[in-house]
């Protein structure tokens, strides 16, 4: 069975701004970034009657990915619902796609489908998409008292922790037990869309994350000129690989804001996801020829 390493904090040069990242990207090849986090509470219990587990959402998802890991791990199976999935992909399947296929995911391609339409049986386990549920605060107490204990010896008062947001629910957890701020921006759908998950995860509480104003509105999965660019600067200044979806637009945020904030005491959160780099990268190559 895995366990959760504690992940190192290193500092980079990015822009001529030092910024420390802590690297939950390197907690492990497969079962790292804040998807291990947010599944590690299925991880480490043990569930008697549940055989399989069922969830839904794209079909390149990060979160799909690791519950199939997940599943594999804990010897159970795992059907995955999806609305669509091109024909492109599956004639050749790749990234995380191919990924979760080969960890022996069933998927089902249901256009009409919605979580509404599940009848979830005594045998399965549902996880919400993106892992958004109320046991993803498991792990996460774990990743905020590893940052709580680093800024503490460090004597890093005046510190911020930063990360994209997709469901919000990583940041609004770590904002729950963090010592610091945490700073976010909304990546999937508007700020108002994420203010409302977090309120649906933890209804009886105002203590969010602060929502960073981005500089234009950014469509997911949609190719960005900007997005790209920083992306290949981030890599080439640093040696360090983001993920394409979220990292752009939280690195773009973070500078769109930085005479709002104090940018040279920002903690940025690597937060994984680079098995879907493989179909991103290459449809950015493509857009824009490298």
């Amino acid at each position: 069975m895995k366990e959760i390493q504690n992940s190192p904090i290193q500092k980079i040069t990015f822009n001529n701004i030092t910024f420390l990242i802590k690297r939950d990207d390197l907690l492990d090849d497969d079962f790292s970034g804040n998807k291990a986090r947010k599944f590690y509470f299925f991880l480490k219990n043990n569930f008697p009657k549940i055989d399989t587990i069922i969830s839904y959402g794209s079909n390149q998802s990060n979160a799909m990915f690791s519950l199939s890991v997940l599943a594999k791990l804990k010897n159970w199976d795992f059907k995955y619902y999806v609305n669509h999935i091109p024909s492109f992909l599956k004639d050749a399947p790749d990234g995380n796609y191919k990924e979760a296929l080969k960890n022996n995911m069933n998927i089902i391609e249901n256009e009409e489908f919605s979580k509404s339409t599940l009848n979830i049986k005594e045998n399965e386990l549902f996880i919400s998409e993106g892992g958004a549920v109320n046991e993803a605060q498991y792990g996460i107490k774990i990743l905020a008292n590893e940052l709580n204990i680093y800024i503490k010896q460090n004597n890093l008062r005046n510190i911020k922790v930063f990360l994209p947001s997709g469901t919000g629910t990583t940041a609004l957890f770590l904002a729950k037990y963090l010592d610091v701020e945490v700073l976010t921006c909304a990546c999937v759908g508007s700020d108002e869309y994420l203010i409302e998950q977090f309120k649906e995860l933890e209804p009886n509480t105002n203590l969010h994350p602060i929502i960073l104003q981005k500089e234009k509105k950014f469509h997911f999965g949609k190719l960005y000129k900007s997005s790209w660019d920083i992306w290949q600067e981030l890599q080439s200044q640093t040696n360090i690989e983001f993920d394409l979806l979220y990292d752009p637009v939280g690195w773009q945020t973070l500078f769109f804001n930085q005479e709002n904030i104090d940018i040279n005491n920002i903690l940025y959160i690597h937060q994984g996801g680079l098995k879907g780099n493989i179909t991103m990268k290459q449809r950015y190559e493509r857009k824009y020829h490298k």
